[in-house]
């Protein structure tokens, strides 16, 4: 399935016994005019041989997907850490540039909501990516693989603030800040917990650098218009794209089909922050919170403004799914209290139902006593 490569790869991290190389001091520089010897010693991200590579995927026989830059393989290292392995096509000029800056920027971005790289190769003519490997799979699998079950409300909610909060911190965690360029459903992994984390980071650019694209790169269906107009990518770039997201995980529709045009279709019936249920998706058989459906959608609308500048800011979307959840958690408190008060008031009239019986018994026998009084 399309999509799939991504759902690869948390659920382990590599173990003091790994068989790696050294890779350097961690030091954050951009790729542009550094050879590959170079960046070997300066990405801060262990190396591994292409030996050791090969016999954890029983000589690349584990296949488990498919990137857009070469394979994905299931790996288990002696360490008994699972990984993934991803094999970049060697005659791909585009997959050496996405290895040069996954390694670089992997290299100083961590966030438990981004997928770990936790090791290279780049031996034998062959490049090769090791991630930490994501056992749940992407999130495009689970909105469209009949294999799955319907991902419910709640987790749509919850897997949207996760991939939020990882945006969040490439653009206002890291220094210099960074854009992802390429988010969509099936870039989104999900680990054991169901803990969604942001992956593929090869068409990365760090803010400081050129805005400027000479070639579109990404994916159609989430592109910003604004970027492929003026070929200028910026952070509100990647807000666009979350919309897009946000969209897709209410509908579970594929962006590369009409889910904008649908959009902006129901956006017509609109009134205020009400009217986008027609949206939901159907697999969720009516299971869900018409409110926070409404809170969402309006929230995605105003991420895909066509004026950059009106979109909110990462931070900003951040805020209003927890905000979200926060109503959610307190509805939900609210409900269970009122649920063990009417429990208490069952309890209450039962004991004092079975009260009843004792209380007749003692005030018959008190009038028998009576009556045995007045015999005497």
């Amino acid at each position: 399935m399309k999509g799939q490569a991504s759902g690869l790869i948390v659920d382990s991290t590599l173990g003091p016994d790994s068989p790696v190389k050294s890779g350097g001091n961690g030091m954050s520089v951009w790729l542009n005019g550094f050879k590959k010897s170079n960046m070997v010693q300066i990405s801060g991200i262990p190396e591994y041989s292409y030996k050791d590579l090969q016999k954890a995927t029983y000589n690349f026989t584990t296949l488990i997907g498919q990137g857009a830059f070469g394979p994905v393989y299931k790996a288990q290292m002696p360490t008994g850490e699972t990984v993934a392995v991803k094999v970049l096509a060697n005659d791909s000029k585009q997959g050496e540039k996405e290895f040069h800056t996954e390694v670089m920027l992997l290299g100083r971005l961590h966030h438990r909501n981004l997928v770990n790289l936790v090791g290279y190769c780049a031996e034998k003519g062959q490049n090769m990516l090791v991630y930490v490997y994501m056992s749940k799979g992407s999130l495009a699998s689970h909105l469209y693989c009949e294999s799955h079950e319907p991902l419910s409300w709640d987790w749509r909610v919850h897997i949207a603030l996760d991939v939020a909060r990882g945006l969040e911190y490439l653009h206002d965690g890291a220094v210099p800040p960074v854009i992802h360029r390429d988010i969509k459903s099936s870039n989104i992994l999900l680990d054991q917990c169901m803990r969604a984390r942001v992956a593929d980071f090869g068409l990365s650019r760090e803010e400081m650098v050129n805005k400027y694209a000479a070639n579109i790169r990404g994916t159609f269906g989430y592109l910003d218009p604004e970027y492929i107009s003026t070929r200028t990518f910026t952070k509100k770039s990647d807000v666009y794209s979350f919309g897009v997201l946000l969209f897709e995980i209410i509908a579970g529709r594929n962006p590369q089909q009409g889910l904008i045009e649908y959009v902006e279709l129901a956006a017509m019936n609109v009134e205020a922050k009400f009217g986008w249920e027609e949206l939901v998706d159907s697999r969720l058989d009516g299971k869900f919170n018409m409110q926070e459906v409404n809170e969402v959608a309006a929230l995605a609308y105003k991420c895909i403004n066509r004026t950059p500048r009106k979109r909110p800011s990462m931070r900003d979307i951040v805020q209003v799914l927890l905000r979200i959840l926060k109503v959610r958690n307190t509805r939900k408190h609210h409900k269970n209290s009122l649920s063990a008060t009417a429990d208490e008031v069952s309890i209450d009239m039962d004991q004092l139902g079975a009260k009843s019986p004792i209380s007749e018994h003692r005030r018959e026998e008190s009038i028998d006593s009576i009556a045995d009084t007045f015999e005497v």
